[in-house]
């Protein structure tokens, strides 16, 4: 199997669907750049962060971690076979990141003070340490993916007849900047692993520094920790739903041959992040806040749920080698992890003196469906420029 780009017609009835919720996203994003945060959220002085923060910027941070996992075990671990799903990670953690960036730059009040943090330096503050370290792994995400735009036009720049005389000097420069990577991009994937690690514990930083106002049944000294490893543990889920969904959209044959073995490897790692969650209940004694059956003990047991529920799923061998019992289980890892960031942020985030209980308005779920609809297309475009997902030689051919 090589990467290529994908033949097959663009529109479909899904497709318009995604761009009827793109374009109502975009249209609250513009009530919200000219009337302001207020107009469109329902977000107040006393609660300062809502649904953008919980789900378009810490729950995409920890879904986009396909990107370092995939890496370090195609590259860092040479495990040659898994070469097939790094190409597709990689794009989807860039989008991701992309898409997680364009968050903080909705989400806070001044939105054109997003620079200051790249001179205005803070050694002490955990969130900074957030954004610089995003700020840095989505610049190398965009190198990493340079050597892909490389192949796709070397020997195949053709520009119009009025500008025909740039098509050498740029086939030159993608030359010059493809063997520069091919020499540097070792440092780059180190990079990015590192890098990723840094940020992923560092949101659960900073939900500790939170203290009494995060509730009990996730206020914990380690939750750096659980951070990190509820982003490791969805790495591997996140790149089989990529995969199987494209396959499903574009109407190719699911690379069952490695996602089945890659599904193997999930089991242990939730097993390692629920031991910890759970043996981190014991000692703090956190047991007894279930029990009362309110709205925290709830989204708690659906957020357990959902992580053991696909924990048993992929001992099995019979998911883990059907399409679609590995779909299913990814599908319930993604929800717990994405459920795990809403109650971090959302439930269990309580500001003292808070009159009001926060529910997100109708303009900030539609902005953050808007913008999954975007990444989505987005990526639908990518990948049919761009040879991401590998295919068979045979298909190659016969759409050809």
């Amino acid at each position: 199997m090589i990467p290529a780009p994908v033949k097959h017609k663009f529109f479909t009835p899904g497709v318009f669907i995604l761009i009827i919720l793109a374009l109502n996203g975009l249209a609250f994003l513009a009530v919200r750049f000219v009337s302001g945060i207020g107009a469109v959220t329902n977000l107040d002085n006393v609660t300062p962060w809502g649904l953008w923060i919980g789900v378009d910027v810490a729950a995409g941070v920890a879904l986009a971690a396909g990107g370092f996992t995939s890496a370090a075990l195609g590259h860092v671990m040479h495990r040659e076979e898994y070469h097939v799903i790094v190409r597709p990670a990689l794009l989807t953690a860039m989008l991701g990141y992309t898409f997680v960036a364009f968050g903080v730059f909705v989400d806070i009040g001044r939105f054109y003070y997003i620079w200051h943090p790249l001179i205005m330096w803070n050694g002490n503050s955990a969130l900074f340490e957030v954004g610089i370290c995003v700020m840095i792994y989505l610049t190398v995400l965009y190198i990493e993916f340079m050597p892909i735009v490389t192949e796709r036009f070397i020997g195949r720049v053709n520009l119009p007849d009025f500008i025909s005389f740039l098509n050498k000097p740029i086939d030159r420069a993608l030359r010059y900047i493809d063997s520069r990577l091919s020499i540097t991009m070792f440092i780059f994937i180190i990079a990015g692993v590192v890098l990723s690690t840094l940020h992923q514990s560092s949101l659960g930083t900073l939900m500790v520094i939170a203290g009494q106002k995060m509730h009990p049944l996730w206020q914990t000294p380690i939750l750096p920790l659980l951070f990190l490893l509820s982003a490791i543990a969805v790495g591997f889920p996140m790149v089989i739903f990529e995969s199987l969904f494209a396959s499903r959209s574009f109407k190719m044959k699911p690379e069952m041959h490695v996602l089945s073995k890659l599904g193997g490897m999930i089991a242990p790692i939730i097993g390692i992040y629920l031991a910890f969650k759970i043996g981190d209940m014991f000692i703090r004694e956190t047991f007894k806040y279930i029990t009362l059956f309110d709205t925290p003990s709830i989204m708690f047991i659906a957020e357990m749920g959902l992580l053991v529920i696909a924990f048993v799923m992929f001992i099995s061998n019979r998911v883990t080698h059907s399409p679609l019992g590995l779909f299913i289980a990814s599908a319930l890892v993604i929800a717990g992890v994405l459920l795990n960031r809403i109650n971090n942020f959302i439930v269990a985030y309580n500001p003292y003196y808070n009159p009001v209980k926060y529910i997100p308005s109708f303009g900030e779920i539609s902005v953050t469906v808007g913008c999954i609809a975007l990444l989505v297309l987005v990526y639908r475009v990518v990948v049919m420029i761009f040879p991401v997902i590998s295919q068979d030689k045979e298909d190659i051919i016969k759409k050809i």
